[in-house]
């Protein structure tokens, strides 16, 4: 009798599919921290809610550097511009971002900011001479054009809130192209509290030209677990990135409009209408070329390399 033994998936198969369930973890806690923000606003003004959560995430990013024994130091002067543009992008296209949140469905604003990756794309053509073929640029037009499903321009879903989503886009691209050109001595930890302590600050200051509520427990419970799913989506994020391949792991990043339909609908009521669900499959499909379409002339360009070398 014959026996038919199965062997094991091989390795690089299982840091795929490790990679894969990390970056969906990671997705998770991004939409968990969104959706949490977006209910603790019933009781306190944007600001309000994003100081109180970064005095948390601050916290819990010192405590991590303090684990991973690493020193707060100043960046080298070569990176110092790019910090600050950084920090520049991140706090307005956070601010952006919860404001549009604050008064979109959920899954309708999530959905925009699927346009960051072709719109990093293209920008990068442009500033940072990267050469794209004619391919991505039909995925980055079709890209855009489900955006423009998604914001519905000249109907009545159509609101001045679509724009600050639109906003948030351009100056994610903004904190993007700052972060590809950080060397790597910086250590990501330290990246991520100069990000945290900044947009603590600015909401704290913005914050004293509105009136302040005294939170209730119910709403520092809320955005402090918002909080710890913002580091968790951080950190499940950069171990997605150090397993399995990129251009398998990284299109694993829209299972956030997944978690967003979810917890817009659970928690929220939301439900997407049809041009919704149109514009996101549209932008998704796109986003997820591109991360392809990168990832195999990464891997031609390393073969040739590889070739010359012989």
């Amino acid at each position: 009798m014959k026996t038919t033994t199965h062997s094991p998936p091989d390795s690089g198969t299982q840091a795929n599919l490790r990679g894969a369930g990390l970056m969906v973890m990671s997705m998770l806690g991004y939409g968990c921290n969104d959706a949490l923000i977006k209910l603790a606003a019933d009781e306190l003004p944007l600001f309000q809610s994003i100081f109180i959560r970064g005095v948390f995430v601050v916290f819990a990013v010192m405590v991590l550097i303090s684990h991973q024994r690493l020193a707060i130091r100043l960046p080298a002067t070569r990176d110092r511009k790019l910090i600050g543009l950084r920090l520049l992008g991140e706090v307005i296209s956070t601010i952006c971002f919860l404001t549009a949140l604050m008064h979109m469905p959920i899954a309708n604003v999530t959905a925009v900011l699927q346009a960051t990756p072709i719109t990093l794309t293209l920008v990068a053509a442009f500033v940072l001479r990267e050469k794209i073929g004619w391919r991505r640029y039909l995925a980055i037009i079709t890209g855009f054009v489900g955006v423009i499903i998604l914001v519905q321009p000249g109907t009545d879903a159509f609101t001045r809130y679509s724009l600050w989503a639109l906003a948030a886009v351009i100056f994610l691209v903004l904190r993007d192209l700052s972060t590809r050109q950080l060397s790597a001595e910086i250590p990501s930890l330290l990246v991520t509290l100069y990000t945290a302590v900044a947009i603590t600050l600015v909401a704290g200051l913005t914050g004293l030209f509105s009136e302040w509520q005294i939170p209730s427990l119910r709403a520092i419970t809320l955005l402090g677990v918002a909080a710890m799913f913002l580091l968790a989506g951080y950190q499940f994020g950069i171990m997605a990135m150090r397993v399995g391949d990129i251009g398998f792991v990284s299109p694993f990043r829209y299972s956030i409009m997944l978690w967003a339909i979810v917890l817009g609908l659970l928690l929220f009521g939301e439900v997407p209408d049809r041009m919704t669900l149109l514009g996101t499959v549209i932008v998704a499909t796109t986003g997820i070329y591109t991360y392809y379409r990168e990832f195999r002339l990464k891997q031609r360009a390393e073969k040739r390399d590889k070739q010359v070398y012989k």
